[in-house]
């Protein structure tokens, strides 16, 4: 048994957490609002600390679970950062959906700590973090990989490491381009179906049998057919995430058309007033232009 510390206990962090102390291993969590974290070890049991570095002295594992690129940044060489009391060789893993370019900061700042730096951005949204079936895309050194691989398996459907530093977050941005589109096409067959005067549920029970089937499609057409946006994924969210992956596209060559369009889409549904609901609500915006 490891012991570990988590940095970040949101929605994806708090039941990520859990699972590692239910293992067995040997839990210190922090949280910037310190009563989710008193909640977590109410919960769960383990420990807690005032800052990211009062909790990752002499930890062998430290991960992270934050909101963006300043949040990572701020935990990991902040005033009271991680990096300044992890011990040589631990392994400081990010869970956290961050920019690639900031990913390749944090591996040299940790490098220089003689730290080990694993991006490993996760998908399986809030139900895949309680079940603990989590795809967890990996980027960095290969034996840190493999120290730290049997710990992110106690919450993971799968877990890989792509290739080096970065490989990780450039995958998950793959995921975002994928699900932008499959979310925008689901949102539009619906609506036409409810145009057509179809009954929505039957439609997809036939054509999610088919070609047409999808995650997406099985986990969130009811929600979306009752007018339901409350189940997963925020709108903000995923507009920093999409952000990102056209930072990336721009850096790379790569045309990412409908990415851009959808990103566009999602602002509009901001504008109605939906940034906390979750991706799905792409229907709700055209729901609310005819």
């Amino acid at each position: 048994m490891a012991k570990l510390v988590f940095l970040g206990l949101g929605v994806m962090g708090a039941p990520m957490a859990g699972h590692l102390q239910k293992a067995g291993h040997e839990v210190t969590v922090y949280n910037r609002t310190e009563s989710k974290a008193q909640d977590w070890v109410n919960t769960y049991g383990g420990a807690m600390a005032k800052t990211p570095r009062d909790a990752a002295k002499d930890a062998d594992i430290v991960m992270a679970c934050v909101g963006n690129d300043d949040d990572l940044r701020s935990v990991c060489l902040g005033e009271d950062g991680a990096f300044g009391a992890m011990r040589a060789g631990a392994i400081f893993v990010d869970h956290t959906t961050v920019s690639a370019a900031v990913t390749r900061e944090l591996y040299g700042a940790a490098k220089d700590a003689e730290v080990s730096f694993i991006d490993a951005p996760i998908s399986g949204g809030q139900a895949g973090a309680e079940n603990g079936q989590l795809s967890i895309m990996c980027g960095g050194d290969a034996d840190a990989f493999d120290q730290a691989l049997p710990v992110m398996e106690v919450y993971a459907k799968i877990c890989r490491r792509i290739g080096e530093s970065g490989a990780g977050q450039m995958t998950k941005m793959c995921n975002q381009i994928a699900i932008a589109g499959l979310v925008q096409g689901l949102s539009e067959a619906l609506h036409f179906a409810e145009k057509a005067g179809l009954d929505g549920r039957a439609v997809v029970e036939v054509i999610s049998q088919g070609a047409a089937g999808s995650w997406q499609m099985e986990n969130r057409y009811e929600t979306m057919l009752d007018d339901e946006f409350d189940h997963g994924f925020a709108v903000d969210w995923m507009r920093k995430d999409l952000g990102i992956c056209l930072d990336a596209a721009d850096e790379t060559g790569a045309s990412l058309p409908v990415t851009a369009l959808v990103d566009q889409f999602y602002k509009d549904v901001q504008k109605l007033g939906g940034g906390r609901w979750d991706t799905s609500s792409l229907i709700k915006r055209l729901r609310a232009i005819g």
